[in-house]
C-alpha cells in the first residue's frame, strides 16, 4: 500500500458537524500543505463525520478534482451529505474562479446522486473561509 492510500484512508475523529468552524477542526491537520490537497469529509444522516478522505494532491498553486472522485468517496462511505475543502499554501482564504466554478458543478452533481455538497470550505495556516457563510454557495434548507 502507497503513502498516499495509507494517508487517504484515516479514519476521521468522531464529532458532529454543525458549522463550518467544526469542519475546519476535521482539516487542521493539512492547512500548513505545501501543495493543495482537495479534501471530502463524509457525514452520515446526522452529520456526524464518517471520515476525511483526500481527493487530489496537486501543486503549489491548484490541483484538478473531478466531480465523480469527490462523490465516489461520498458512495463509498454510504454518506447522507459531504462537505468539501482545499487548502490554500499561500495563506489566501479568497477562492479563485475556478473553485467557484467547482462548487458550482460539485453542488449539480450532488444534486442528482441525491448526496448534497453542504459547504466548501478553503483553509490556510490563517484560519478559513466558508462558501455558505460567505454567500457564494447556498445553504440547503433542512440540512
Amino acid at each position: 500500500m502507497s503513502y498516499y492510500q495509507i494517508v487517504s484512508e484515516r479514519r476521521a475523529p468522531d464529532y458532529v458537524v454543525r458549522t463550518p468552524a467544526d469542519a475546519f477542526k476535521a482539516l487542521e491537520r493539512y492547512k500548513r500543505k505545501r501543495n493543495e490537497h482537495f479534501i471530502v469529509i463524509t457525514l452520515d444522516g446526522c452529520h456526524a463525520v464518517l471520515a476525511v478522505r483526500i481527493v487530489s494532491i496537486g501543486t503549489l498553486n491548484r490541483t484538478i478534482v473531478h466531480p465523480r472522485d469527490v462523490f465516489l468517496q461520498g458512495i463509498r462511505d454510504n454518506s447522507a451529505a459531504l462537505i468539501c475543502a482545499h487548502n490554500h499554501p499561500s495563506g489566501s482564504l479568497t477562492p479563485s474562479p475556478e473553485d467557484l466554478e467547482i462548487t458550482r458543478r460539485l453542488r449539480e452533481s450532488g444534486d442528482l446522486l441525491g448526496i448534497p455538497l453542504l459547504d466548501h470550505i478553503v483553509f490556510s495556516k490563517n484560519g478559513y473561509h466558508s462558501m455558505v457563510e460567505h454567500g457564494e454557495l447556498s445553504a440547503i434548507s433542512g440540512a
